[in-house]
C-alpha cells in the first residue's frame, strides 16, 4: 500500500485556499484533476483495506464544488478533498468519513451524524440500558486518548421522555456520536499514511458496533423488525 497523496497536491489546496475563484481554479486545472486522481487512487485502496475488517458497500469521493446557496461564504470551492464510505447492512451502522485538508487538518472520522428522533431514541435506550459497559467504552483508550473522546453537539439537559435524575442521564445528552482524529501534514504525506487512517478506523469498530447494537436490538436483546 502506498500513499498517492504528494506535496505538490497539499501546496495546490493552499494555494486554492488563498485563491478561491473560478479565473484561478479553471487556469490551475490540470493541477486540480492531478491532486483528484491522486485522492480517488487513495479511497479505493482504503475501501480494499476497510474490506479486511468491515464491509463496505460503497465509497464516494465528495465533490470540491461548494453549494453556496444558503451560505454566506461564496468561496466555489473546498480547500479539501473528502470521501465517505458507507458500511454494508443494517448490521454495520454508522458512516466513515476521510479528508485531506493542509495545515494539520487532515481527519479521519466516523459515527453518527444526524440520527433521525426513532433510531436517536433507540440509541438512547440502549446506552441507558448498557451504561456501564458503554461508559467503559467511552473510556477505553482507543477513545478516550487516541480519538479525545466523544465529540458531536449535545442537549444541556435531559433529552424529552428521559428522567433527569437518572444516574447515567450524562451518556444520552448527545445529539452527535462522533470520533475524528486530526492528522498533521508530515504524516499525511507519509508512506504509512494508508495503514494509519485504516488502522484509526479499525479502533473505531468497537463503538460502531455498541451502536449498531442499539439501533438493530431492543433493551432486551431482541431484534427489531
Amino acid at each position: 500500500m502506498t500513499n498517492p497523496i504528494e506535496s505538490n497536491h497539499f501546496k495546490w489546496l493552499a494555494e486554492l485556499h488563498k485563491n478561491n475563484n473560478r479565473d484561478w481554479f479553471n487556469t490551475n486545472k490540470p493541477r486540480y484533476q492531478d491532486a483528484h486522481a491522486a485522492f480517488k487512487s487513495l479511497v479505493s485502496q482504503l475501501e480494499d483495506g476497510l474490506n479486511d475488517f468491515d464491509e463496505i458497500e460503497k465509497s464516494k469521493v465528495m465533490r470540491i464544488y461548494r453549494d453556496v446557496r444558503f451560505s454566506k461564504d461564496k468561496s466555489p470551492y473546498k480547500d479539501f478533498l473528502a470521501a465517505s464510505f458507507m458500511r454494508a447492512g443494517k448490521y454495520r451502522r454508522g458512516g466513515l468519513y476521510f479528508k485531506i485538508h493542509p495545515g494539520g487538518n487532515t481527519m479521519v472520522g466516523g459515527g453518527f451524524w444526524g440520527p433521525d428522533p426513532k433510531d436517536l431514541k433507540y440509541i438512547r435506550t440502549g446506552i441507558l440500558a448498557e451504561a456501564d459497559r458503554y461508559r467503559d467504552l467511552l473510556n477505553s483508550s482507543d477513545i478516550k486518548e487516541y480519538f479525545g473522546g466523544l465529540r458531536g453537539e449535545a442537549l444541556k439537559t435531559a433529552p424529552k421522555g428521559f428522567d433527569k435524575n437518572h444516574p447515567d442521564i450524562d451518556l444520552v445528552r448527545n445529539k452527535q456520536f462522533l470520533l475524528w482524529r486530526n492528522f498533521d501534514d508530515k504524516t499525511s504525506l507519509s508512506d504509512e499514511f494508508p495503514q494509519i487512517v485504516l488502522d484509526a478506523y479499525k479502533k473505531m469498530m468497537p463503538y460502531l458496533q455498541f451502536m449498531t447494537d442499539t439501533l438493530v436490538f431492543d433493551e432486551n436483546g431482541v431484534e427489531r423488525n
